[in-house]
């Protein structure tokens, strides 16, 4: 089978196109014939230094896939072959990523796609619309009412963040760059912010009347997440899916609760976004679908940090 193949860690130009043998489903597993792949941030992050992920090359990277099942192995019932699913694959020590035309992956963690989407649609949301809805439905427990600001609403992350906020009933601030602030508003942000030029937190005390948001979600992390504290009401909270950079002083101080968030692979997760999906409340924003072959061209667009939605690559049929 094809596949995009990492032999070395460094810049887009070391992915390679190989042949390599098609895996075998074990007990648990389902064979899937992958028809699209997701692209996300973390690939490139494990591409140009994978150690952190316990990643030992050559390896095919990759953690989002949508395709339809060849085979199962021994113990499965929750799938048969020619199902449609999506799912997203486990990173840490995972050699066996989704840039392929078949992967294997345990049923437990896959589910049936959309029926309402594509395939290189339903292959943009595990990993980036899992996160958001872990952060916002999970962890936030974001409840109808409240005011959510939502940091980078325009990337991966950020744009199934600001769908899932609505869907729970909140009023949503979201912020992009300049050439962003349309897509906000096409998402359903209620209130669009150009951090470039204003202040994030002023525009949040001004939409709440100096309170403060209830529950932020930083896709940014660094500076963003004590700026958040400071954004936020005492006893409010904060998520972030990404490091910190600053004094978190005034967490304490006012109370505040501050989760990471760092997806689990679970099929419930991804029944729940389907529903969301069939209901029309959440849609995947896809900026573009790139060949396999372009997967090189993919990471240099991961690698500018300013995208629009996801990539994704197109691998079968």
């Amino acid at each position: 089978m094809r596949a995009i193949v990492l032999p070395k860690f460094g810049g887009p130009d070391v992915l390679e196109l190989r042949e390599v043998p098609r895996p075998t489903p074990g007990p648990g597993e389902v064979l899937v014939r992958i028809v699209a792949s997701g692209t996300n941030p973390v690939d490139a992050k494990i591409r140009h230094s994978g150690t952190w992920a316990q990643l030992e090359l050559p390896a095919i990277i990759g953690y989002d896939a949508s395709g339809v099942v060849e085979a199962v192995g021994p113990g499965v019932t929750r799938f048969r072959e020619g199902d449609e699913v999506f799912y997203t694959p486990e990173i840490f020590g995972n050699p066996h990523g989704t840039y392929a035309e078949y992967g294997v992956v345990p049923a437990a963690i896959a589910a049936r796609k959309p029926a309402r989407l594509s395939h290189a649609e339903a292959a943009a949301i595990p990993l980036a619309g899992g996160t958001a809805y872990e952060a916002l439905v999970r962890r936030l427990a974001v409840q109808v009412g409240e005011t959510v600001l939502i940091h980078g609403g325009a990337g991966g992350v950020g744009s199934f963040a600001v769908q899932i906020a609505k869907a729970a009933g909140a009023r949503v601030i979201a912020t992009a760059g300049p050439d962003n602030q349309e897509t906000l508003r096409a998402l359903g942000a209620d209130v669009c912010v150009d951090y470039r030029a204003e202040s994030v937190v002023k525009a949040a005390l001004r939409e709440t009347g100096g309170q403060g948001v209830d529950a932020v979600l930083t896709t940014v992390g660094g500076s963003t997440v004590p700026g958040s504290t400071e954004a936020t009401r005492p006893f409010g909270r904060i998520a972030t899916i990404l490091g910190c950079d600053g004094d978190l002083t005034p967490l304490y101080l006012k109370n505040q609760t501050l989760h990471g968030v760092f997806l689990s692979r679970e099929g419930r997760r991804l029944e729940e976004l389907a529903r969301l999906v069939e209901q029309g409340k959440l849609r995947p924003l896809v900026d573009a679908v790139l060949p396999l072959e372009a997967a090189a061209e993919a990471h240099r667009r991961l690698d500018s940090g300013h995208g629009r939605g996801k990539l994704v690559l197109a691998i079968g049929r």
